[in-house]
């Protein structure tokens, strides 16, 4: 059986493009904030000054953050390159730390702020340094082999329970595919589009099947639940 290799649409790139533009410029933004930060730390400022720029700086990371990871799922990078892979799945926690760390060192080695100032600030900035870093930790980074992957699989499952035929339909606010156009869930509604598994997955990034048209078609087409597992097995 061909298997299927997930490619995003050219709608998907030029939306995960902006979108990782805008996550650039809310670290960049972040990483002025942290230099102006250091700047006023420099000169003895209070700490009113450092913990408004600390929570400002966190804002942003963490802005950026999320708009990286979305950008990755429209459009996810390979695996076949490990070191690239890495980083760009991984670019979020690396900013959020970068965007902390310089400013939390000098706080602790700035030998022009007193005790209280230096412990507070130093803890506020810490905690900020682990909330930036965490949030921007992917812990399920998408790739295209895992994408293909899954395709490939829910390719096979809907052919089992549709008579050998992938074709599904979606509604444009879908965020499921669906068997039958007559669904009761995406009856009726304007520009109801139809393709393959895999063309909703790379046009819309849909990835699950309505249940109310498996249910229908395990039903319509007698398929037991011990042909769909024998059938499953088959294509492991």
């Amino acid at each position: 059986m061909e298997q299927k290799v997930f490619e995003a649409s050219a709608e998907n790139k030029g939306t995960a493009k902006q979108l990782r533009l805008f996550a650039m410029l809310a670290w960049f933004i972040a990483i002025a904030g942290e230099i102006f930060a250091i700047l006023k730390l420099l000169h003895n400022e209070t700490l009113v000054w450092l913990i408004v720029a600390i929570v400002f700086i966190l804002a942003l990371s963490i802005t950026g953050s999320l708009l990286w990871k979305k950008a990755n799922r429209l459009d996810p990078s390979s695996e076949s390159n490990k070191a690239k892979f890495a980083v760009q799945s991984q670019l979020g926690a690396i900013m959020g730390v970068l965007s902390f760390l310089p400013l939390v060192i000098l706080i602790f080695t700035n030998k022009n702020l007193n005790g209280k100032t230096k412990g507070i600030a130093g803890a506020i900035g810490i905690v900020a340094l682990l909330i930036a870093g965490v949030t921007g930790i992917d812990f399920n980074p998408p790739s295209i082999e895992k994408y293909s992957a899954e395709i490939n699989a829910q390719t096979d499952s809907v052919k089992q329970i549709n008579l050998g035929s992938d074709l599904v339909y979606w509604a444009p606010e879908s965020n499921k595919y669906h068997l039958y156009q007559d669904c009761y869930t995406i009856k009726g509604h304007a520009n109801l589009a139809e393709g393959t598994v895999k063309q909703v997955w790379e046009k819309k990034g849909i990835s699950q099947l309505c249940k109310i048209c498996e249910k229908r078609a395990i039903k319509e087409h007698h398929i037991s639940s011990i042909s769909l597992m024998n059938a499953a097995d088959s294509t492991k």
